[in-house]
Parts: structure tokens; sequence; C-alpha cells
């Protein structure tokens, strides 16, 4: 999603920012786990994970989906953005920040790497991201992904299909876009010769929706 480094090297769960080191989501996650004095079966059963899973996740060895992050988010009584930049949650009036490009927090999963814009402002109403679509079929998703909220993205390079339940896969190019409820289940993947380039839109999230 955001450009790549000179190594070319497609950043993994352990990134940060580029140009500044930043804790991974395994090392936020355990942090505010443990800030939260819950052992990981209770954290997964707030979250309605498997323990095996949150395990795998602390550990590195699991990329979580984006709806993963939410419902760990919400099993920790957290913001969602503070799984992406370790910062706690104390919004206030007249807030203004600036990403300069290529300087948001880059995080991956295995469908998906973000670079979240304006990552060191949390609670805020929606959540800007510029997404590389890394995807390329839905057996690339454990199932579709659904969650409470609503969902808006821009195509800025290459092609995406858009599966969702109730409507047949719809095709996007360059400059078009689509909006959405996020409580129906959707994925996103590359059609074309390279990875897609998006730029994503997420309302807050409050809640996961329920299993």
């Amino acid at each position: 999603m955001t450009p790549h480094s000179k190594s070319n090297r497609r950043p993994s769960i352990d990134d940060g920012a580029p140009g500044r080191s930043g804790d991974s989501i395994a090392e936020i996650l355990r942090r505010r786990r443990k800030d939260a004095e819950l052992t990981l079966q209770e954290l997964a059963e707030r979250c309605n994970l498997a323990s095996s899973t949150l395990s795998k996740i602390e550990n590195g060895q699991m990329s979580p989906t984006y709806e993963t992050i939410i419902r760990v988010a919400d099993g920790l009584d957290i913001d969602v953005t503070e799984l992406f930049s370790g910062k706690p949650s104390h919004p206030v009036g007249g807030r203004r920040t600036v990403t300069r490009a290529g300087q948001g927090v880059v995080r991956s999963t295995a469908q998906y790497t973000y670079e979240m814009l304006a990552a060191d402002l949390t609670g805020k109403q929606f959540i800007p991201l510029l997404t590389t679509i890394d995807a390329r079929s839905l057996t690339s998703f454990p199932d579709l992904v659904r969650h409470v909220g609503e969902e808006f993205f821009y195509v800025l390079s290459g092609s995406v299909t858009l599966h969702t339940e109730h409507y047949a896969p719809t095709t996007f190019q360059v400059g078009d876009s689509c909006y959405f409820d996020s409580t129906m289940g959707h994925a996103l993947v590359s059609t074309g010769d390279e990875a897609a380039r998006i730029l994503w839109i997420c309302s807050r999230v409050i809640a996961p929706l329920e299993a």
C-alpha cells in the first residue's frame, strides 16, 4: 500500500511507520491485554475468538484480519486505532494532524497491506487507510468479512473486484468508488496485473458484529 522500500520487501505485521520505529500489532495486543489484566482465554471469550488464535497473533504467527482487529479492540474496550498506533485514546477538541506521503503507520494482514493515515489521532469518527489489495481470490479469505459500520473506497491504481452478500461481484477501475454497509459480508480482491491500491475509509467501529 505505501510505496515500497528500496528492497521492495512487502511490509509485514511487525512493521511500523516508514522511517520511524513502531510496535507491531502483536506487541501492542500483548501489552494492552496485560495492562487489562486479562488472560488469553478471558480476552478470547470477550472477542468471541479462539484463545489459540489470539496466542498466534501475539506471537506473530498469524496476521489478523481487519474483522479480528475490530473484535480484539472491542474485547479490550479500546479504540481500534490503538491497535495500529499503540497510543491511548484521549480525544480533545480542535484537533488536526498531517500525514506526509509514505509516513502513515503500515500494517499487513494476509489479504491487505494498510497504511493508516492520521494514526496519531485516536477516537476518530472514521478511519482513513491507503490500502494495497494483496488478495487475488476469495480463497485468501477464511470467510467474507463483516462488522458493524459503513465503508467507502476509491480506486487509485489497478482494478479490484468487490464480493459481497446480496450482490453479484462488481469490478472497479481507477477512479471508481463504492460505499457499502459493513455488516454485509464483503471482500476485495485485485484483478489486474498488479496489486490494486485504494483509498479506504471505514466508519468508527463501536462494537463488532456478533458471530
